[in-house]
């Protein structure tokens, strides 16, 4: 995958970094002498292009039309819009990516822009702190879909409503389906017929909506007393 990086920051910087790791073909387009200087004991040469990212020109010579995805990552908000407008409409890129530097201008990046992700601080802390309050113990691993699912862990409280109960006796969530289930250092696969114990750590696929119903069902029966009269 070809990724072009607007703008040569630290967060630019790490994540090229991180790409070339993957083995993806990363190109930074940075054009102040002091970022510049310090991309250059840090990255490749060959993955830094000197130039105003806004300017056509230097996006074409950097390579645009070859790139998978453009990362705007510059500290302006307007630098950024136009970054990711110029890509899809002028360039065809795939897929665009940006930062909003100002949470104010949030509402600005969206599909007229041609912004496919944009990456709000603001907000992504704001929505980890109430997950981390709403969800008690169970651990995100992966996020699917653009946060529309999660793959999930979490260890079964020995006062879970589940516990003692086969799988196809569970009320889960519509739209969650579990994966494995970890119980004393051995992989067991959830069939129907497997009865939950207390400290089974449980992995599964569930989406956002749900996380919390999933969340009460393993958790202490204090969480999950509700869903008690949903079990058979």
């Amino acid at each position: 995958m070809f990724v072009l990086i607007a703008g040569g920051g630290r967060t630019a910087a790490q994540l090229a970094l991180m790409l070339l790791e993957q083995q993806h073909r990363v190109r930074v387009i940075e054009q102040r002498r002091a970022i510049l200087a310090h991309l250059h004991r840090e990255l490749p040469t060959e993955a830094i292009y000197e130039g105003p990212a806004t300017d056509p020109q230097v996006l074409e010579q950097a390579g645009i039309r070859q790139a998978d995805v453009l990362v705007a990552c510059t500290t302006e908000d307007a630098e950024n819009l136009i970054l990711c407008f110029l890509a899809r409409a002028m360039f065809g890129v795939p897929r665009t990516i940006a930062r909003i530097n100002n949470p104010r201008n949030a509402w600005l990046f969206d599909d007229k822009f041609h912004v496919d992700v944009a990456l709000n601080q603001a907000d992504l802390m704001a929505h980890l702190i109430a997950e981390e309050m709403s969800l008690g113990d169970m651990m995100t691993l992966l996020k699917l879909r653009r946060g529309q699912y999660s793959l999930v862990e979490e260890k079964v409280d020995p006062k879970a409503v589940v516990v003692g109960r086969p799988i196809r006796d569970l009320n889960l969530p519509a739209e969650c389906v579990l994966t494995a289930i970890i119980r004393k250092k051995q992989l067991l696969i959830p069939r129907g017929d497997v009865v939950l114990q207390p400290a089974d750590e449980v992995l599964a696929v569930v989406h956002a909506s749900q996380l919390a119903q999933l969340a009460a069902l393993l958790g202490p029966a204090e969480a999950g007393e509700f869903l008690k009269t949903d079990l058979p």
